[in-house]
């Protein structure tokens, strides 16, 4: 059973992140924008459940819960607590590795591609994980770079202007003619 030890606040006023005390799971990443997507995934399931929840991400120790914006936080929190608690930490886990990166990014033989997965890895993901997110990678046509942010960042407006910008000029240090656009 996972034990809450902290729960945080995100830069996104209708996100929360879950700290827990052991972790749900051993590097894999879950990134849910609905409840149909969770569909066998008993801890997001359980987690859309509650009314006005629409994002689940969790990593590790972490779980990150978006909501609409309805509901407020403290009668909300008493509803999350429960599932969160039941669940069971991961014993044989298959790695989604459609979740950093498309199928089409994942086959491409772009260097650029590759090279800026390396520098996301490296400079962007460890501190939108520590905002309770993420960022997929959705493929690079001529010079648009097409990214999704998950959890706390997918409605986050700090990222869809700020981060984004950052993540821009990073890029543009591997090709000064690519544009990156979120989606």
């Amino acid at each position: 059973m996972a034990k809450i030890k902290e729960i945080e606040r995100t830069p996104n006023p209708d996100a929360m992140r879950f700290v827990l005390a052991e972790p749900l799971t051993n590097g894999t990443t879950r990134s849910f924008e609905n409840a149909a997507e969770a569909e066998g995934d008993e801890l997001a399931s359980a987690l859309f459940a509650v009314d006005n929840v629409i994002n689940v991400y969790y990593v590790d120790k972490y779980i990150t819960v978006t909501q609409d914006g309805k509901a407020v936080w403290s009668e909300l929190l008493r509803k999350l607590a429960p599932p969160i608690r039941e669940a069971e930490a991961a014993t044989h886990e298959e790695d989604d590795t459609d979740v950093h990166m498309s199928k089409e990014v994942q086959g491409s033989d772009d260097p650029r591609l590759k090279e800026i997965t390396r520098m996301l890895d490296e400079q962007v993901r460890p501190y939108l994980l520590a905002d309770g997110g993420g960022l997929k990678v959705l493929g690079l046509e001529s010079n648009r770079l097409k990214v999704h942010y998950q959890g706390a960042c997918g409605t986050c407006p700090t990222a869809t202007t700020g981060t984004l910008y950052a993540i821009e000029s990073m890029v543009k240090r591997i090709d000064p003619e690519i544009q990156v656009v979120s989606v």
